[in-house]
Formats: structure tokens, sequence, C-alpha cells
């Protein structure tokens, strides 16, 4: 099946977000179901969510990728904020923009989040009845991956490393300094492997060589986000989706699969947890011989939860 995209913007607590509208092309066909379609941090719509917003239009969704506020192309300062309780908003603002299209079905619209935004849209869908389904792939809480590491065996002294420079850049910007920023990834793959192992390396291929880099990809972080990170649990309100359906896509080689595990045992409702053989946490990003396999579950599990076009 064919589809379009279309530039469109929406509001999101006073912050403009900037998205790509991905529509199926069937003559005479619709209203059809949609999803919103969350990226991982520091990325943008033209990567890995594109890619899924894409896929999933042609298989009969309108989809919503979008940039989160203070990122890629969305509005917001400072730049490069990481603010979970905006991250949420934009998902519940994404969803009320989708109500408003004549092409979108208002009653079956789900979430499908990816890496950090997997973590984010459980928090939406759990404050949200308009969301029938919710899936993700790749999915973490980011506030958990930086308090405890993508393995969850981090030293708690690295984060109260972070939280003291995260201090310091309030300080500095109090008197009217630059507080600079949080770089995300190393000059190097050997650099990026020596600080987070064969994690470290896949993240730096994807966002930092031809592999997926895109130049409104930040690669940094404002200080603030770590402070308000210390805080956020994106799981718990994972039992407020109820009896409404959850599908996790994890990689069968990912390091941050123990997340997946414990939203599993928290949810309440139709669950499953789908393990891709052979996959690790960032090929689910962009290899196809492992999106492939993903793109078909998450078609056949939001058609059951959802239903076609009518």
């Amino acid at each position: 099946m064919t589809t379009t995209r279309t530039n469109v913007t929406f509001d999101s607590a006073g912050i403009n977000i900037a998205a790509h509208l991905y529509t199926p092309q069937q003559a005479g066909s619709g209203p059809w179901p949609a999803l919103v379609v969350g990226h991982p941090g520091t990325s943008v719509k033209e990567q890995t969510s594109g890619t899924y917003a894409r896929r999933m239009a042609e298989h009969g969704f309108v989809t919503l990728a979008f940039d989160a506020a203070h990122q890629g192309e969305s509005g917001g300062l400072p730049r490069g904020l990481e603010d979970p309780a905006q991250r949420v908003e934009d998902f519940k603002a994404a969803v009320s923009f989708l109500t408003t299209r004549g092409q979108v079905d208002p009653e079956r619209i789900g979430l499908l989040g990816i890496c950090a935004s997997g973590g984010y849209s459980l928090s939406a869908a759990g404050g949200d009845h308009r969301v029938r389904a919710v899936a993700t792939v790749s999915g973490v809480d980011v506030a958990r991956q930086f308090r405890l590491g993508a393995d969850g065996t981090q030293d708690p002294a690295v984060f109260q490393s972070l939280l003291d420079a995260a201090a310091q850049a309030r300080s500095a910007a109090a008197r009217g300094e630059d507080p600079g920023v949080m770089t995300m990834f190393p000059e190097t793959a050997e650099q990026a492997g020596a600080l987070g192992g064969d994690h470290g390396v896949e993240g730096f291929e994807y966002y930092c060589t031809p592999r997926g880099e895109h130049e409104r990809s930040a690669k940094f972080l404002a200080w603030q986000s770590i402070d308000k990170l210390a805080f956020f649990d994106a799981f718990h309100a994972v039992p407020l989706i109820g009896d409404r359906p959850l599908l996790q896509i994890v990689g069968e080689r990912a390091v941050t699969s123990w997340m997946a595990v414990e939203v599993h045992q928290r949810a309440t409702g139709p669950k499953e947890l789908h393990w891709i053989k052979g996959a690790s946490h960032v090929d689910l990003y962009d290899r196809k011989e492992h999106i492939d396999p993903a793109v078909d579950k998450l078609s056949d599990f939001f058609t059951t939860h959802l239903g076609a076009a009518v």
C-alpha cells in the first residue's frame, strides 16, 4: 500500500510540535485507525520513528511521527531538554491532534513508543483513556537507564556525579554564565565501547555515522534534564493501563530487556513480551532483517485491537 507524508504541527502545553503525518492511499476507504509514534531520546522523526511510522502506514494505519518538545524541528527552550512530564504531554497532545483529523477514527488510536518513547508511551497511555492499545519497541524508562545504566548494574556514584554536574550548571546559569550541555556520545566508536560496551558502540554507529545520523539529532542533553530524570518513573502508571492491550517487542540480545520484563510483570491486562531472535536494542532501529518481523507483529497486534479501515 502506498502512503503520503505531510508536514504538520500541533500544540503541546504551549510548545509548537513538528510532525510527519503518514496516510495510507486507498481509494474509497476510511476512517483509519491511527498510531502516534515516538522516537528515542535525542532522536528525531526522520530516524527510526519515521521508519516505523511509514511502515505501519503501509499496513493501513494513519501514523504521526513527531519531534519531542525542545528537540528536532519542534519548539521549546533550552534546546536538548529531556523533560519527562513534557514528553508524556507530547504524546497526549499528539492524540488530541489525531482526533481532529477527518481520516482518523478517534475511537481507534494507539501509541507506539521506541526506546525512551516506549516508557513515555506507557505513562501517557496510563493517564489517557483515548488510547486503546499501546506497543513498544526496545522500550526503556530513560530515567532508569540514567540512574541504573542500560544493563541495570551501574554504580550509583555515576548518577550522583551527574546530579553534581547538573547542580553546578544551574548555578552557572544563575550567574549569567553558559551552563554548557551534557554530550551524549564520545568522539570515536572505540571510546563508546570503553564507556558502554557493545551497546555504546551500536548507539555511536547509529547516531554518529552515515548508518543513521541526522543533522537535527542533537547528541546532547541540557543539564536540567538530569535532575528532572532523577525522580521520574515511566513504569509507575503501567497498572493504570488496565485491560487495554500491551505489546512489547524486544531484541533477544538487548541489554535493556530487563526493563521490558519489569513492565510485563507490572501490567495487569492483556500483555505480550515478544522477542526478536538475534536482535540487539539498536538493531530494531534500522536493521531490515529485524524490523520486518517487528512490523509484522505490530501490524497483527494493532489490527486485532484497533481494527482495519472502514
